[in-house]
């Protein structure tokens, strides 16, 4: 049997004028990419000018095609994210419902201890400071720790006052002199600072390393072990620095003790403030007896 003469894709215009209408975009595709390899090929700078102008007009519907589709992607998350801030929401709120109790219990003990002072007629020197200075220089390349301070005799400093910082404890006295004295920063080995825990008192004792750290050891060893996270302050204990200065906060453990950062560094400010020689309150009854 002969083939039919008539070779048309069927007898409807429409699937005849989509073939041609493909046809036609094929032929100026290829006419197209044949011109823009010959311009790139032959005149670099104009294809690169091309180039550049049609980014510039493509650039808007790029962007927001970029837009709806990241809005698009971004709803799985943002629904994830709407149950996360609500669960977030809910713990953050046992937090402060937790934190308002502590804050309450915290206040009933302090005003017991202000009465039970009361009661015991307990008398307890003040921290008072003498002079605040500008911290002049510290040693940071020797294994002895030192930083001068300049203010000295002439303005009521004398050996063994503490030196504190804005954020805590910097260390003591050494030596004064008319108008600047030494200080024993906290971090120097020869250092030695009795603190105690904040979340139960337990006391120890913190030493200097000279590299910038602080070797803290609990004074009972079997039942008080500093852990990471542990904030130490000043005892009291000693009668030299005052109570509840901020000292250090622990990071790791080692072999004796552990290891703590200190919350002050001299090299961080300009001034520091001298305090008083903290002097250790005397009981009433030791204070009868005295001749």
């Amino acid at each position: 049997m002969a083939p039919p003469r008539n070779r048309r894709p069927g007898f409807s215009r429409r699937a005849q004028y989509s073939l041609f209408i493909g046809y036609v975009i094929a032929i100026a595709g290829a006419l197209v990419g044949a011109v823009l390899l010959a311009l790139s090929t032959l005149n670099p700078p104009a294809f690169s000018a091309l180039r550049a102008g049609t980014a510039e007009v493509t650039a808007p519907v790029s962007w927001a095609a970029g837009s709806v589709w990241s809005g698009i992607a971004s709803i799985p998350s943002a629904i994830g994210s709407f149950f996360g801030v609500r669960g977030e929401n809910a713990r953050l709120k046992d937090q402060i419902a937790n934190d308002r109790r502590q804050l309450l219990r915290a206040r009933a003990i302090a005003f017991e201890n202000i009465r039970l002072k009361k009661l015991l007629a307990a008398r307890e020197p003040g921290t008072e400071t003498v002079a605040t200075a500008r911290i002049i220089s510290s040693s940071a390349t020797s294994t002895r720790r030192y930083g001068l301070i300049y203010a000295g005799l002439v303005q009521g400093i004398h050996a063994g006052m503490p030196v504190r910082g804005p954020d805590g404890l910097v260390g003591r006295i050494l030596e004064a002199g008319p108008d600047t004295a030494r200080v024993l920063l906290l971090i120097d080995p020869e250092s030695i600072v009795p603190v105690r825990r904040t979340k139960d008192g337990a006391p120890g004792f913190a030493t200097g390393r000279g590299d910038g750290l602080l070797d803290v050891k609990p004074i009972a060893l079997g039942n008080a072990d500093y852990g990471p996270g542990d904030v130490l302050v000043t005892s009291g204990s000693g009668g030299i620095f005052p109570p509840n200065v901020p000292v250090a906060k622990v990071f790791s453990r080692n072999r004796d003790g552990v290891l703590a950062k200190p919350f002050e560094s001299p090299d961080a400010f300009d001034y520091a403030t001298i305090l008083r020689t903290f002097m250790t309150a005397l009981p009433p009854a030791a204070v009868e007896k005295q001749p």
